[in-house]
């Protein structure tokens, strides 16, 4: 039995996985079970592509927002102040308001243009 090795470690957004799950359908002839659980949940519940709104959350350049915080921010798509609270709460993340307020903003646009 081999032993895989890690080569490098990158959050994703629901999204990004959906669009990976896509290309290994195209490059094998069948999927693992997991994978197709993981294809099966993701079919339901993601609708939207995310990647611009990762993107444009990147170029607000705030300090201490990681990725892993804009593929959660991504995912779940805060539509309030309160609800992007709840979201980095997880976090040992201090965000201020004006910055919550710019998230907040950018993802409103990402939702009425979708």
């Amino acid at each position: 039995m081999s032993s895989p090795k890690v080569i490098n470690e990158k959050p994703m957004s629901l999204s990004e996985v959906k669009v990976e799950i896509e290309n290994i359908k195209k490059r094998d002839k069948e999927l693992g079970f997991r994978t197709q659980k993981t294809d099966e949940y993701l079919q339901h519940f993601v609708q939207n592509d995310t990647k611009k709104l990762s993107d444009s959350l990147h170029k607000l350049e705030i300090a201490r927002l990681k990725e892993e915080h804009i593929a959660k921010i991504a995912d779940l798509l805060p539509k309030s102040m309160e609800d992007l609270k709840g979201i980095l709460q997880g976090y040992t993340l201090t965000v201020t308001k004006e910055n919550m307020k710019k998230i907040v903003d950018e993802v409103n646009k990402f939702l009425e243009k979708a």
